[in-house]
């Protein structure tokens, strides 16, 4: 009987049993493929483990996929770190441009090594480099320098970025500078501590409000007593914190993937899989250290404490550490499908900060949500899908996003279907959207509740008692038997380090396996995909899955039953001075406070006396947003067919801080008192040349138009700012004829069109859009008389052009 067994559907069992022939063929073929795959998997894993032995070798151990060279070391600091600075060196075909802002990268120092941020092409550093950005990384040695302080690492990350910013002068933004997890805390601190030396902040999955959301690992401090643990372990290691066991943390947050889905993958794909797993895994287990005094910081502080969201924690010279002080927009990614960092967790803080939207306004800050379906934590740094799509379109509007108003911000990346838009500058693989939102919706992800702060404020007292028992009656006891040399010998029996330590060249029977593998590779034998016994297999590995899942699931609700039931207890709650009667927030809201409430009134009156003040630029920008306030957002072709229109005229003393903050300024009073601004457009236009006004009026009618189909209430919008426009320029040419006529007003006249010139276009987040004076405080009031001079924010490129037209006349 001759059977196919290679090409043959699913087989039904029941007749597999009556063919005992074509079932021995498949089972056969099966156990050959199963036994080669077997020995190719022991040998991809001996390759692990040599590869983690020459890791921990390695000088500067990272897994950047780029050339680098080194810029500035963290240890010649005054206060020395560990960190240090590098250019990414740019590959031939993709040139750097001096002239657009450089992006800073800073990878999480949680355990990991350094790299993730640039792990592959599709990533942060390729994003950047692709839309020709400058690049740097700031990376970290495997050991912290004795007695380094999260606060050192913070000045360090500040000094870097001042140094990035000296070396690009003419770069027509400050540093744009990507945070990942943990790094993102770090640099949001430096920020709020030096906000004049950073451009935009990109947080990708970084935690910054521990209490908020349900995962599972905020539990832990409360259910282990605290952080007397953190200190112990410390201890154990002579002074360092093996960062193995943050990344033990994270594996048992999964224990499917961990115990049976990572290695299955690479079994049941071992003859493909084995270059992707090696490589991760060479980051996977480049484990780090911290100081005991960083690592206990971090978890009384942050994790437990929950500090930073609430502005408490202060530096050693009593700078608070207050996040509302970062004058930067702040671009926050984060993702439903990651389970170490929800969207609770990475927006929580804006809740803890501000009541309402005044409030946000009122600071003069700009924040970015973007979130993602699906993606997981590492999803966020390493995955290629997101590299080119979310990654790409950050550094792509990185310009846009700088000059957005104050205010809550919601980016959407969606896939580019208008072919209506073929040959404009946005016309590419994606379209990124930006509406304008509110604290409501950040309300709706984050969900604060009051009881369950008062669960975490009662597990944060516990832990200060626990730490004080510890520190008082143990930790002198554990540090004299603990030595240098024994805390060595203990760090290979760590768990995960076990892993790698045990099988490699070392192991004696490693030349058999990899001999064993060298014969499989040369006369391999795969089985068909329709073998019922793979099919068994790929079925076994979906039930132990579930059942890991369900594991998972039981075992992290009982945690967050058990801390719940623990920390409700009123004995418990008044042990940490929280009394059932008691009414007030279990930790104080930085916004409620006198002073606060005097400087945003203080603030609200110096806006209001802007609204008469400026030219033809600020009545531009007015124009724009009036007609785009009616969409609630705008998309990148706005901005882009702005960039266009404009780009003959810039010049190279464009200023972009003084742009920006011309169209932050402008959207603020807007969003204030919007009528009183359009209103006021006449008056802005007194004094301009009448062909100057129909230029910019054209211009407005152009960039609106670049976006979607306006609607009803949109063109009703726009047909009003043109006829204000238009009456303007008809009051000009009147103007401007009666001055003709009469000789005595010659010379007035020239006045007027000698420092009248047009300006260009603008939006709510163009970066070019208009090329503008470099000093918009000194704009000018309203003129009192149409013979008086004024002075308006126009292209410095245009002015003499016109001055010059004007004259001629």
């Amino acid at each position: 009987m001759n059977r196919d067994t290679t090409t043959s559907p699913a087989a039904d069992w029941g007749q597999l049993l009556w063919d005992p022939l074509r079932l021995s063929a498949m089972a056969t073929e099966y156990a050959v493929d199963a036994w080669q795959r077997s020995i190719l998997y022991a040998d991809v894993r001996r390759q692990r483990g040599n590869q983690y032995l020459e890791h921990l070798q390695e000088q500067t151990p990272n897994v950047l996929d780029f050339a680098s060279e080194v810029i500035m070391s963290g240890l010649d600091l005054p206060r020395p770190v560990n960190y240090g600075l590098v250019r990414i060196l740019p590959p031939a075909d993709t040139p750097s441009d001096s002239r657009k802002r450089p992006f800073v990268v800073v990878d999480p120092r949680a355990g990991h090594g350094p790299g993730i941020g640039g792990f592959k092409p599709d990533s942060e550093v390729g994003a950047a480099l692709k839309a020709g950005h400058p690049c740097y990384f700031v990376g970290f040695l495997p050991d912290p320098v004795p007695g380094q302080t999260v606060e050192d690492v913070m000045r360090a990350e500040a000094a870097f970025v001042r140094k990035v910013g000296e070396l690009h002068p003419d770069s027509r933004g400050k540093p744009a500078v990507i945070g990942n997890c943990q790094a993102g805390w770090q640099i949001l601190m430096a920020a709020a501590v030096w906000p004049e030396l950073f451009g935009p902040i990109i947080v990708a999955g970084a935690p910054l409000s521990y209490w908020a959301g349900d995962m599972p690992m905020r539990y832990a401090g409360g259910l282990t007593g605290g952080s007397w643990l953190t200190a112990l372990t410390s201890d154990l290691g002579a002074g360092r914190f093996d960062g193995a066991w943050l990344v033990q943390n994270f594996e048992n947050l999964d224990p499917a993937n961990t115990l049976w889905t990572k290695q299955y993958n690479l079994y049941a794909k071992v003859d493909t899989e084995g270059p992707r797993h090696l490589q991760f895994e060479k980051y996977w287990g480049g484990h780090v250290f911290l100081n005991d005094v960083e690592m206990q910081y971090i978890v009384d502080n942050l994790f437990i404490g929950n500090k930073l969201s609430t502005a408490q924690l202060v530096t050693s010279d009593g700078v608070r550490i207050d996040l509302r002080n970062i004058r930067s927009p702040i671009v926050v990614f984060c993702s439903y499908g990651d389970n170490i960092t929800p969207p609770p967790q990475a927006l929580g803080w804006i809740t803890d900060l501000y009541r309402n939207d005044l409030d946000v306004v009122g600071h003069d800050q700009t924040i970015v949500y973007a979130t993602h379906d699906s993606i997981g934590h590492l999803g966020i740094f390493v995955s290629g899908s997101v590299g080119r799509k979310e990654h790409q379109e950050f550094a792509a509007n990185i310009d846009i996003i700088d000059v957005l108003p104050a205010g809550i911000h919601h980016m959407q990346i969606d896939e580019h279907h208008d072919d209506a838009q073929e040959g404009e500058p946005a016309s590419d693989a994606y379209l990124t959207r930006i509406r304008r939102s509110n604290i409501d919706e950040i309300r709706e992800i984050v969900r604060p509740d009051p009881e369950s702060d008062r669960r975490f404020a009662a597990a944060a007292r516990i832990s200060e008692v626990n730490l004080a028992c510890y520190r008082s009656f143990v930790q002198p006891w554990v540090r004299a038997l603990v030595t240098d040399q024994g805390a060595k010998w203990l760090e290979p029996l760590h768990p995960l380090r076990m892993g790698y330590e045990l099988w490699s060249d070392r192991h004696p029977l490693a030349a058999a396996v990899q001999e064993a593998a060298q014969q499989v590779r040369e006369h391999r034998q795969t089985v068909s995909e329709a073998n019922p016994f793979l099919q068994l297999q790929t079925e076994f590995s979906t039930a132990v899955e579930q059942m890991l899942d369900q594991f998972r699931d039981c075992r992290d609700q009982i945690y967050a039953q058990a801390f719940d039931m623990l920390y409700s207890l009123p004995l418990v709650q008044a042990m940490t001075g929280q009394s059932l009667h008691d009414d007030a927030p279990p930790r104080p809201h930085p916004s409620e406070t006198p002073e606060h409430r005097q400087y945003l009134a203080q603030e609200l009156t110096r806006l209001e006396a802007d609204i008469h003040n400026g030219g033809i630029t600020e009545a531009a920008i007015r124009a724009l947003f009036f007609v785009l306030a009616a969409r609630g957002e705008a998309d990148e072709r706005h901005f882009r067919h702005a960039e266009e229109l404009v780009r003959p005229h810039l010049t190279n003393d464009f200023d972009m801080q003084a742009f920006r903050h011309l169209v932050r300024r402008q959207a603020l009073l807007m969003r204030l008192d919007e009528d009183a601004m359009v209103s006021a457009i006449p008056g802005l236009l007194n004094g301009i040349a009448p062909e100057d006004i129909r230029q910019v009026a054209g211009m407005i009618v152009q960039v609106i138009g670049s976006g979607d189909v306006l609607s009803a209430h949109e063109q009703t919008r726009l047909e009003q700012v043109s006829t204000l426009f238009k009456r303007a320029a008809c009051e000009a040419q009147a103007a401007s004829a009666l001055a003709m006529a009469s000789p005595a007003n010659e010379t007035s006249a020239a006045a007027v069109d000698g420092n009248s010139a047009p300006a260009m276009p603008s939006s709510a987040g163009d970066t070019s859009a208009a090329v503008m004076d470099t000093k918009p405080q000194t704009s000018s009031p309203k003129p009192k008389a149409p013979q008086k001079k004024t002075v308006s924010k126009t292209p410095v490129a245009l002015r003499t052009s016109q001055t010059r037209r004007g004259k001629g006349k």
